[in-house]
């Protein structure tokens, strides 16, 4: 299988030179040339598997550039660090509710599912091409941690992670800042997630200098952090009680729309969800799209919670390519005048399958409560935002993104109770190592100068 920019202007690639790339080269994200379609009969046999060969029979798919035992290798080591056997359990909380808990990795948050992968695939390359990789990344919490953590000393490897600082929950910077690790860089940038991603995008686009360093991405625009996350969004379907799934809605809390991106391309591969709500907190950039067609960028509000905290969701623009039919130019006609306008109005927008939900940090507070005194159920802060506005008149499941013991006050402040997690008290004892730069990329340039493998 072939990948293609969502800009049209740069050759196709096979999965391991996309994923290697990251950014395409014209500034666009990659995506499969074509979708695959999976049956009735594909979905029946599915439903036998456990994670790990599920996870497998979907990327074979894509992947195709890989001989199929390394393939199932690599994806079996990737989930051998899960806390849960199921990997991705559902607990029913009543009749039409359900929570699909996606923080049973080693950083207890969703980007692990794709970032232990991701890591084994760089890995993998390193190994085979004889060659280094230096990996960039841009985090507004808990994405940072889960990359560091799937090349935690990986030999070939750098990772560095752009993380706005004072702007993370401190368990969340300590899991970046404290590894030990000699290929891991935490750096704390003066601003917001949008300044950080924002420099890494203008770095990216330095053709000379990604190629000297052999920079790949990290971020959701690699596609194989997507690709990964549509596997749990078919496991959990899967799973659901046979006369619910069909007519469930998937509740996604969402700040760079990689992961409701992920369900949505998994419909359209042909497993039959219902459709899917945007969750966002008080930067509700998407919220606004999804209920007015008008997608602008307002200041960024630092809130509880935090790997929400963004104006600029870069998998829109995957969303919008497959939207108007793999149309390139349309693309780069609304990238740009975003980029020049901080703004595009669409007219007669296609929602598709999606609606959204808007949830501010006053309502944050309440909402834990609500859910622990009606369930016995403790939420995160992100996984709060999802349970605000559910539907009355279809059954939900709200996916759970991070573990609530990483953001211990305010779940103390909302219910008096502090969630622990060990992996994470350990971190309280670690000298704290990050790197201070200003958003710009010159100074990082000079700092990936220095420190590249």
């Amino acid at each position: 299988m072939k990948f293609v920019s969502t800009r049209g202007q740069t050759p196709a690639l096979g999965f391991s030179d996309a994923v290697a790339t990251g950014l395409a080269p014209d500034g666009g994200l990659y995506l499969p040339e074509t979708l695959p379609q999976f049956t009735a009969a594909d979905l029946t046999r599915f439903a036998k598997l456990g994670y790990a060969d599920l996870c497998f029979e979907f990327l074979r798919h894509f992947a195709t550039d890989i001989a199929p035992e390394t393939l199932r290798a690599l994806v079996n080591r990737s989930y051998t660090q899960f806390a849960h056997p199921e990997i991705a359990p559902i607990k029913r909380l009543d009749e039409n509710l359900f929570v699909l808990e996606l923080f049973h990795g080693p950083t207890l948050a969703f980007k692990d599912f794709a970032l232990q992968l991701l890591g084994n695939l760089y890995e993998h390359q390193c190994a085979t091409r004889g060659q280094t990789i230096n990996v960039l990344g841009a985090t507004s919490g808990d994405t940072g941690s889960a990359a560091i953590h799937g090349l935690l000393g990986k030999p070939g490897t750098a990772i560095f992670i752009l993380y706005p600082d004072g702007r993370t929950s401190p368990l969340q910077e300590r899991q970046m800042a404290c590894t030990g690790a000699d290929n891991v860089y935490a750096i704390a940038i003066d601003g917001s997630f949008d300044d950080a991603q924002a420099a890494l995008k203008d770095i990216f686009a330095d053709q000379a200098f990604r190629t000297q360093h052999r920079l790949s991405a990290v971020n959701s625009i690699n596609l194989a952090r997507v690709l990964a996350q549509c596997v749990y969004y078919l496991h959990a379907w899967l799973h659901l009680p046979a006369d619910k799934r069909n007519e469930t809605e998937f509740v996604v809390p969402t700040g760079n729309f990689g992961n409701v991106l992920a369900g949505w391309m998994l419909q359209k591969m042909g497993v039959p969800i219902h459709g899917f709500k945007v969750a966002t907190n008080q930067n509700d950039i998407l919220y606004r799209l999804f209920t007015t067609g008008d997608y602008r960028v307002s200041s960024v509000a630092p809130s509880l919670a935090p790997s929400m905290d963004i104006q600029v969701s870069s998998n829109f623009e995957r969303f919008l390519y497959l939207n108007v039919g793999r149309d390139s130019a349309k693309v780069r006609e609304v990238m740009e005048t975003f980029k020049k306008t901080g703004g595009y109005k669409f007219e007669n927008f296609n929602r598709d399958t999606f609606s959204a939900s808007r949830c501010t940090d006053t309502e944050i507070p309440g909402i834990i409560k609500s859910v622990y005194d009606r369930y016995g159920y403790i939420v995160d802060p992100h996984t709060a935002c999802g349970f605000a506005d559910l539907s009355k008149d279809r059954p939900s499941i709200v996916l759970a993104t991070a573990s609530p013991a990483k953001f211990p006050e305010t779940i103390r402040a909302a219910i008096g109770i502090e969630p622990i997690d060990p992996s994470l008290e350990r971190l309280k004892a670690l000298p704290l190592k990050k790197h201070l730069l200003k958003a710009e990329p010159a100074a990082i340039r000079a700092f990936i100068d220095q420190h590249a493998v």
